[in-house]
């Protein structure tokens, strides 16, 4: 199931992994490798993100949407706290 997934990350994303403190970076590149192998791992959101998925990695979020069998979509990643609200308003703009 996993061969040939392909995860793209907008460069915004790769950016804040980049400036993360290196515990916290480990983890979450640790989450997408988890979420490669297994794309449903993350919990479906629901409402105005209906058809994106957040998977935890300790305070961090990795919101994320499978495109289709062979791609899945980093939207954005970032603390709880604001995750939602940020995804909500990006997904907003682009539509």
């Amino acid at each position: 199931m996993t061969a040939g997934i392909r995860l793209k990350v907008p460069d915004e994303a790769a950016g804040f992994i980049r400036s993360l403190h290196p515990d916290i970076k480990k983890k979450v590149r640790a989450g997408l490798r988890f979420i490669l192998t297994d794309p449903l791992a993350g919990k479906a959101l629901k409402e105005e993100l209906e058809g994106l998925r957040s998977f935890r990695v300790s305070t961090f979020r990795i919101i994320y949407r499978i495109e289709n069998a062979s791609e899945l979509h980093i939207v954005t990643i970032g603390p709880r706290s604001r995750i939602y609200e940020e995804t909500y308003k990006k997904i907003m703009k682009k539509g």
